[in-house]
C-alpha cells in the first residue's frame, strides 16, 4: 500500500495496487459504505466483462461496512482501492481517482455511481464516444435507448425542469440527464489549465457540476450516450443526499456555477 500526502489540490489518500494498468481507460467508484449495492454491481460488471475494457478502480470515501475488503474486490476485478484519509466528500474522491489515474497513463476516465442505480454493461459506449474524439460524454436515461426505471416522480421533475436547464444554460448546450454520475472525460479535457480540477473547493458536487459545463465552454466535443437508471421498487431511495438541506446546497452550487464562481480565473479574483 502507497500513501500519498495530500498536494496540489488532491487529498491525502492510500492506495492499494491489486494489478497494474492493464488497459487505456479506467472506470472511478465513488463510494462510502455501500455495502452489498457495491458487491451486486461489482458483480454484475464481471458478467458483463467490463474488466475486459476497463480498469476498475474504487474511491472510498472511508468505508467501515468491509464492502471494500480486499480478496473480495479482487475477486470481482478490481483493479485498485483508493482510500481518502482527508476532508471532503465525492469531489474531493473524484479529484483523488482522476489524479491518480492522469498519473499512472490512462487516455480517458469514466465514472459511475456505486449504489447499483446504474448500467455499469454501457461501459463500452463512453470508450467508444472517447476513442471517436469526444471529450466529455454524459450518460442519459431521458435520450433514445436510455431508460428510467422507477424515478421518484420528485427526483423526475427535479431534474427535467430545474437542474437540466440550468447545467444546459451555463454550458451552452442542451443536456438531459445531468445529475448523472455516469460519465466519460477524456484526460486533455482534465488537464487543461482552464479546467483546473484539482481545487480544494472541489469538496463535494461542485465538481461534477462544473465539469458538466466547462467542456461546451471552452469548445471541447461533447455528447450524450443513452444508459439506464433503475430505483429500487420499494424500499429507501440509496442517496447519500438529504431531502431539504441536499437540495438548498444543490441550488446554491447551481446559481454559483451559472455565474462561473468555479472556473479558475474567477476563483482568482
Amino acid at each position: 500500500m502507497k500513501i500519498y500526502d495530500k498536494a496540489n489540490g488532491v487529498p491525502k489518500f492510500s492506495a492499494e495496487e491489486y494489478y497494474p494498468k492493464k488497459h487505456n481507460y479506467v472506470l472511478l467508484i465513488p463510494i462510502i459504505n455501500e455495502g452489498q449495492r457495491i458487491v451486486k454491481e461489482l458483480e454484475r460488471a464481471s458478467v458483463a466483462g467490463v474488466q475486459d475494457l476497463v480498469d476498475i478502480v474504487i474511491c472510498d470515501g472511508g468505508s467501515t461496512d468491509g464492502s471494500t475488503e480486499s480478496e473480495r474486490l479482487k475477486n470481482l476485478h478490481v483493479n485498485t482501492l483508493l482510500v481518502k484519509q482527508d476532508a471532503g466528500k465525492q469531489g474531493a474522491q473524484l479529484r483523488m481517482g482522476m489524479h491518480w489515474a492522469i498519473a499512472r497513463g490512462y487516455q480517458g476516465i469514466l465514472t459511475i455511481d456505486g449504489n447499483n442505480k446504474d448500467s455499469i454493461e454501457d461501459v463500452y459506449k463512453f470508450i467508444e464516444k472517447l476513442e471517436s474524439g469526444y471529450d466529455f460524454i454524459q450518460g442519459s436515461r431521458f435520450i433514445k435507448g436510455g431508460c428510467a426505471i422507477n424515478t421518484p416522480k420528485i427526483r423526475y421533475f427535479a431534474v427535467r425542469l430545474l437542474h437540466a436547464p440550468l447545467i444546459s444554460l451555463t454550458a451552452g448546450k442542451w443536456f438531459t440527464d445531468t445529475t448523472n454520475a455516469f460519465r466519460g472525460y477524456s484526460v486533455r479535457y482534465l488537464t487543461d489549465a482552464r479546467v483546473a480540477p484539482f481545487r480544494d473547493i472541489f469538496l463535494g458536487y461542485e465538481l461534477l457540476a462544473y465539469l458538466s459545463v466547462r467542456a461546451s465552454q471552452l469548445g471541447y466535443k461533447s455528447c450524450e450516450v443513452p444508459v439506464t437508471r433503475k430505483y429500487p421498487n420499494a424500499g429507501k431511495v440509496p442517496t447519500k443526499i438529504s431531502f431539504l438541506g441536499g437540495n438548498t446546497n444543490l441550488l446554491k452550487i447551481l446559481f454559483a456555477n451559472l455565474f462561473g464562481r468555479y472556473n479558475p480565473d474567477e476563483v482568482k479574483k
